[in-house]
C-alpha cells in the first residue's frame, strides 16, 4: 500500500490529464459505435480502473479506442439487424458479446498467450489500422455534413416494399410458433396483417435504410443523397472543431487540443443558441448493470459472433501490448504481458456489464499520463473515477453537446490512426512476387488485401485471411531458403564442409554425405524426399548430417520416414551424425530409431562416424 501512493502527487495529475483527454474520446467512440455517448463513457470509466488496477503495465491507461470500436461496430450493426433495429431489445445480445470477449482474454492471460502477440505480422497490423481510419473516415463524413439516412424521404422509401416483405415474414414466422397453419387459416393471417400500419412500416424501412447506409460501401452508395442535402451548420462545427485540433496543436501541447476544441465549439454552438444537432441523452445517476446479460442469455444469438468476439480479445490484447511497449521504452521499465491481458479482460468485463464498449490501452492517453508525472497503477485508476465524476456531476450538460463536433473529433482520429509509417514504405520493399503483370512484395499484397478486404467486406475476416495468406508467404520463403541451403547433391558437386577434408578420397564413390542445412518441415520435404532417387548405385553408405537440423515437423518426419524405407529395400546403410534433441525425439515417438537406425549408427559428431567407416568399409581396399 506504500508503494501504491508512493508517487501520489503525480499520479494524480497524470490520471486527471489523461481523463481530460479520455473525455471527448470516450463520448465520440460511444456515438460511433451506435450504442450511444453513455455506451462509450461507462467503457472509459470502469476499463481504465480495472485494467490499472489488475493489469501488469504501471502506467498504462485504457479505455475505447479506434480499432475496438471499430470492430465493435461490426458486432453491434449485425446483432441490431437481428432485433429489427431495436437498440435495446439487442442490447443484452451485444453486451453477452463483448462480456465473452473481456473472458477470453482473461483466459489468454492465463495460458501464457501475451508473449506471443509480438509474432503477428507488422503487414496485417498496417494494413488493419490504415483501414480503420478509412473506415472512420468515411463513415464520419455523414454525420459531418448533418446527413442522417433513417430522416431522408427518398433514401428510405425504397425499402418499404422490402419492409413489408419482412412484416409479412415476421407474421408467419410466429403463426408457425404458434402451430397455426397458414393454408388452412388464411383470415388469421389477414387479420394480422390489418393490424399493421403505415407507421410500423415506415420504421421497418427505416431500419433497413440505416443498415444499408452502413459501413464504407453504404456510406458510398448514401453519400449522392447526403452532398445534395448538406446542412451548413453542421458541417460548419465540424470543420471547426477540425481547425482547432490541429491549429491548438501549434499553439501548446499542454493543454488537450481535442478537449479545447469540445469546450470551444461546443460552449459556442450552445451560448448562441444554435439549432443544432445535440448526442443522445447521458443517464444521470450511477451506471448500472445490465442483469439482463444472464437473464435473456441465448446462445444461438451470439454463436455466430465467437469468432468476432475472439478477434476483439485478440484486438485489444495487441493494442494494449503495443502501448506497453510504448510505456516501457518512456519509463525504463518492463511491463507484464499475461497480467496486462488478465487486467484488461477484467476491465472489458466489468464494463461489458455495466453497458459500456470494450477498449484496450490507449497509446495517447498513456503518454499523456507519463509526461504528466503518473508512475503507478494508481494513475489509470484515478483517471477511471475523473471520468466517473464527470458522468455524475456534467451529464446533463454533456448531452448539450453537438453530434457535429463528435464527427469532428473521429474525423481527426481517423486520419491520426493510419499507418504512414507502412503506406510511405510500400515504393521501397522489395518486389519478391508477381500478381499477373504486376510485380510487388509479398508484405504489400498482405497489407492491401487486409486494407481493402477490411474497408470494403468485413474486418474480422479480413485479419484472418490477411494472417493466413502472410503466414502462407513466410512458409513458403523459409521453404525456399532452406531447400536452397540444403539442396541435394553428389559428393562431387556438393561442397564439403571443413572437417570432411580427411575423409577417404577412395570411398567417396561408396560413401554418400548429405548434408541437412536446416529444419525439416513440410515446405522442405518435396526436395528432401529426392534424396533416395539421387543417390548414386555404387553408394552402399549414406551420412545424413543433423548438426544444423534443429527441427523436425510431422511432415519431415514422414519423409524421412520413406527416405530411410527406400534406402533400406536398396541395402544402402544409413548413418547419423550429431543428431539433435528435437528430431531425436520425434523419430523415437515413431521407431524410426532403432528399427531404420539403430543406436550403433548414430555418431556424436563426423569424425567418429568418419573412424566408424574406416573400420567397416575401407579394409576392403
Amino acid at each position: 500500500m506504500k508503494n501504491f501512493f508512493s508517487n501520489f502527487k503525480g499520479d494524480l495529475l497524470g490520471g486527471i490529464t489523461a481523463g481530460i483527454v479520455a473525455l471527448p474520446l470516450a463520448l465520440a467512440f460511444g456515438v460511433s459505435s451506435g450504442l450511444g455517448p453513455s455506451a462509450g463513457l461507462y467503457g472509459a470509466i470502469f476499463i481504465s480502473f480495472f485494467a490499472a488496477l489488475f493489469g501488469g503495465t504501471n502506467t498504462q491507461i485504457s479505455g475505447p479506442t479506434a480499432p475496438m470500436t471499430a470492430v465493435s461496430m461490426v458486432v453491434i450493426a449485425g446483432i441490431i439487424a437481428i432485433y429489427d433495429g431495436s437498440v435495446e431489445k439487442a442490447l443484452p445480445a451485444i453486451l453477452t458479446i463483448f462480456l465473452l470477449a473481456g473472458l477470453m482474454q482473461i483466459g489468454l492471460g492465463f495460458l501464457g498467450i501475451g508473449k506471443y502477440i509480438r509474432y503477428i505480422p507488422y503487414p496485417v497490423v498496417s494494413g488493419f489500422m490504415t483501414a480503420i481510419g478509412v473506415i472512420i473516415l468515411i463513415t464520419q463524413i455523414l454525420p459531418a455534413i448533418g446527413y442522417y439516412p433513417k430522416e431522408d424521404e427518398s433514401w428510405v422509401t425504397p425499402f418499404k416494399p422490402q419492409a413489408e416483405e419482412l412484416i409479412l415474414e415476421n407474421i408467419l414466422r410466429e403463426e408457425a410458433g404458434e402451430g397455426i397453419l397458414v393454408l388452412e387459416n388464411f383470415k388469421e393471417t389477414i387479420r394480422r396483417s390489418n393490424e399493421v400500419t403505415d407507421e410500423t412500416i415506415l420504421e421497418e424501412a427505416k431500419t433497413l435504410a440505416a443498415k444499408n447506409a452502413s459501413g464504407v460501401m453504404g456510406a458510398l452508395k448514401v453519400m449522392p443523397n447526403a452532398l445534395r442535402q448538406i446542412d451548413w451548420l453542421e458541417l460548419g462545427l465540424a470543420l471547426a472543431t477540425i481547425f482547432i485540433i490541429y491549429g491548438f496543436k501549434r499553439i501548446t501541447t499542454a493543454v488537450p487540443s481535442t478537449l479545447v476544441a469540445l469546450l470551444l465549439v461546443s460552449g459556442v454552438a450552445y451560448a448562441f443558441g444554435l439549432d443544432y444537432r445535440t448526442i443522445e441523452k447521458i443517464p444521470e445517476g450511477f451506471p448500472m448493470p445490465n442483469l439482463e446479460i444472464f437473464t435473456e442469455f441465448k446462445m444461438g444469438a451470439i454463436s455466430p459472433y465467437i469468432f468476432t468476439a475472439l478477434t476483439l480479445a485478440l484486438l485489444g490484447a495487441i493494442d494494449s501490448l503495443l502501448t506497453s511497449v510504448v510505456a516501457d521504452n518512456m519509463t525504463k521499465t518492463k511491463h507484464k504481458p499475461n497480467k496486462e491481458l488478465v487486467g484488461q479482460g477484467i476491465g472489458n468485463t466489468i464494463a461489458a456489464i455495466f453497458g459500456g464498449i470494450p477498449g484496450a490501452g490507449a497509446t495517447i492517453r498513456t503518454v499523456v499520463n507519463i509526461n504528466s508525472g503518473g508512475k503507478t497503477k494508481l494513475s489509470g485508476m484515478i483517471a477511471g473515477i475523473l471520468l466517473l465524476v464527470i458522468l455524475l456531476a456534467m451529464g446533463p450538460i454533456a448531452s448539450q453537446i453537438p453530434a457535429a463536433v463528435l464527427a469532428g473529433i473521429l474525423i481527426t482520429v481517423g486520419i491520426a490512426v493510419m499507418d504512414y509509417k507502412g503506406l510511405k514504405a510500400i515504393p521501397n520493399l522489395p518486389r519478391d512476387i508477381s500478381v499477373g503483370p504486376i510485380n510487388l512484395s509479398s508484405e504489400v499484397l498482405v497489407m492491401l488485401v487486409v486494407l481493402v478486404l477490411s474497408t470494403v467486406w468485413n474486418l474480422v475476416y479480413a485479419v484472418g485471411i490477411g494472417l493466413i495468406i502472410a503466414s502462407l508467404m513466410f512458409m513458403k520463403k523459409i521453404g525456399d531458403l532452406t531447400a536452397e541451403r540444403s539442396d541435394v547433391k553428389s559428393l562431387n558437386d556438393e561442397k564439403a564442409w571443413a572437417d570432411e577434408a580427411i575423409f577417404p578420397k577412395e570411398l567417396k564413390e561408396e560413401v554418400f554425405i548429405k548434408h541437412i542445412k536446416g529444419p525439416l518441415f513440410f515446405g522442405t520435404t518435396s526436395d528432401f524426399q529426392a534424396l533416395a532417387d539421387q543417390i548414386p548405385k555404387t553408394a552402399s553408405y549414406v551420412i545424413i548430417r543433423l548438426d544444423r537440423m534443429q527441427y523436425m515437423d510431422q511432415s519431415g518426419l514422414y519423409a524421412m520416414e520413406d527416405v530411410l524405407q527406400e534406402l533400406n529395400k536398396n541395402n544402402v546403410t544409413v548413418l547419423f551424425t550429431d543428431l539433435q534433441r528435437q528430431p531425436r525425439y520425434m523419430m523415437e515417438r515413431i521407431d524410426i530409431i532403432p528399427d531404420f537406425i539403430p543406436e550403433e549408427h548414430i555418431f556424436e559428431d563426423f569424425n567418429q562416424c568418419t573412424n566408424w567407416i574406416k573400420e567397416h568399409v575401407e579394409d576392403r581396399y
